[in-house]
């Protein structure tokens, strides 16, 4: 029952929302619609897109004398053209301890298995049992 209901208000709907789409339709006489027509079909650049006959004007929200002086300054700004590390490389600080570094560098460079990988084809593992000579006068001192 609700469902009849249901359906019978929604055709009541639409009957409505068409009798007064057509009310508006017949308030328009031909010889509006033709009046409106003839004064679209002739409206200056009625077929041109935005933009298509050049730019619209522009006016300007800035400060012009703000701007010249901006414009002044960094044409005078030092390096203005260069890209960084076009001129040498950046100044380098580092934050480890010089010796450790050297230390790791020089157990690294004495490693005995330093050129072998760690993996093959079924994913096995190098497990190195060979002493490394630095790392070993380093722990007897």
């Amino acid at each position: 029952m609700k469902t009849t209901q249901l359906a019978l208000a929604a055709a009541f709907a639409l009957l409505a929302v068409a009798s007064v789409t057509s009310a508006n339709a017949q308030q328009r006489t031909r010889e509006a619609v033709e009046a409106e027509a003839i004064a679209a079909a002739h409206a200056p650049n009625q077929n041109v897109t935005r933009g298509s006959r050049g730019a619209d004007p522009f006016t300007s929200t800035a400060d012009a004398d703000a701007m010249y002086k901006q414009a002044v300054d960094t044409a005078h700004a030092p390096n203005q053209n260069v890209t960084r590390g076009s001129r040498g490389a950046d100044p380098f600080t580092s934050s480890r301890d010089p010796a450790q570094v050297y230390n790791e560098a020089m157990a690294t460079a004495a490693a005995p298995d330093q050129n072998v990988t760690g993996g093959s084809r079924v994913n096995s593992k190098v497990i190195s049992t060979m002493k490394n000579p630095v790392l070993q006068s380093a722990q007897s001192k």
